[in-house]
C-alpha cells in the first residue's frame, strides 16, 4: 500500500481550445503523503483549486492519473466516483453547496444519511459547538451569513472523518477567532485521526498551520517549504528567498 494518501502523476488540465486554450495544469506530480496537511499556495490563475478539483475527483485532467488509496479515480465511472467522494472524501467548498431547505443540523448529517449510517448527535452537536454555530442548528441556509454558511459546511466534511479532506479556502469567509478555531480542527483531524489534509489558502498564517507548502506559478509547482513560518510563507510569497 502506498504510503500516499493521494498521488497526482503527471497531471494535465486545459480550458478552452485552439487560440483560446489555458493550460491550467502542466504535467504535476505530487504526493499527498497519509497523515498529513499540505497548503497549496500561489497567485490567482496558478492552478490551486484546479488541482484540488483534480485530486478529490471532482474534475477530471486531460491525462495523467490521480490515485486514492491506490486507486486511479481518473478510470472510475461516475457512480464509482461518487461512492469514493461520499464515503472517503470529505471537501469543503468556497461555494458551501448547502441544501436552502434542510437546516444546519440537517446539512451536516445529510452526507451520513445518504450513505445510510447514523450519525452521532454528540458528534454533531460538538462539531457545531467548535465552528460557532451553537444555538444556531435550526437555522436555514438563508437565515445565515455566508460566514456561518461556510461554517455548516466544515462541520460537515469533518463529520465522517473521511480519510482525505479537501478545503478550498475553508477560512477566507471567516473572523480571525472563529478561522483559528477551523484550523485547530483540521490539525486535529490530522494528529489524532491520521486524516490526511489539502487546503488551497491565500493566507500565509492559515498556510503556516500545514506541515508542507506548495507553491503553484503557471500551473507548475515551483517550491515547496517543510513545516515554515507565517513569515517565511510571506517572504516566499513576496518573492524572496
Amino acid at each position: 500500500m502506498s504510503d500516499h494518501a493521494v498521488l497526482l502523476d503527471g497531471v494535465t488540465k486545459t480550458y478552452g481550445s485552439g487560440a483560446v486554450e489555458v493550460a491550467a495544469l502542466r504535467q504535476v506530480s505530487v504526493g499527498f503523503p497519509r497523515g498529513s496537511f499540505t497548503a497549496i499556495m500561489g497567485p490567482s490563475g496558478s492552478g490551486k483549486s484546479t488541482l484540488l478539483q483534480c485530486a478529490s475527483g471532482l474534475d477530471r485532467p486531460q491525462s495523467g492519473a490521480v490515485r486514492i488509496a491506490g486507486r486511479d479515480i481518473t478510470r472510475l465511472r461516475e457512480k464509482e466516483l461518487a461512492v469514493l467522494r461520499r464515503d472517503g472524501i470529505g471537501v469543503i467548498f468556497q461555494a458551501f453547496n448547502l441544501v436552502p431547505s434542510l437546516t444546519a443540523w440537517q446539512n451536516v448529517i445529510l452526507p451520513s444519511r445518504l450513505a445510510r449510517r447514523r450519525p452521532d448527535p454528540a458528534r454533531v452537536r460538538e462539531l457545531l459547538h467548535r465552528v460557532g454555530l451553537a444555538g444556531r442548528e435550526k437555522h436555514r441556509p438563508p437565515q445565515l451569513s455566508g460566514g456561518q454558511q461556510q461554517r455548516v459546511a466544515i462541520a460537515r466534511a469533518l463529520l465522517g472523518r473521511p480519510e482525505v479532506l479537501f478545503a478550498d479556502e475553508p477560512t477566507g469567509a471567516l473572523d480571525r477567532g472563529t478561522g483559528h478555531e477551523v484550523l485547530a480542527l483540521l490539525r486535529e483531524a490530522v494528529d489524532e485521526f491520521g486524516q490526511t489534509v489539502v487546503m488551497v489558502t491565500h493566507d500565509a498564517e492559515a498556510a503556516a498551520w500545514a506541515d508542507t507548502v506548495l507553491f503553484l506559478t503557471d500551473g507548475q509547482i515551483v517550491d515547496v517549504l517543510e513545516k515554515p513560518s507565517a513569515d517565511q510563507i510571506s517572504m516566499r510569497l513576496g518573492g524572496r528567498r
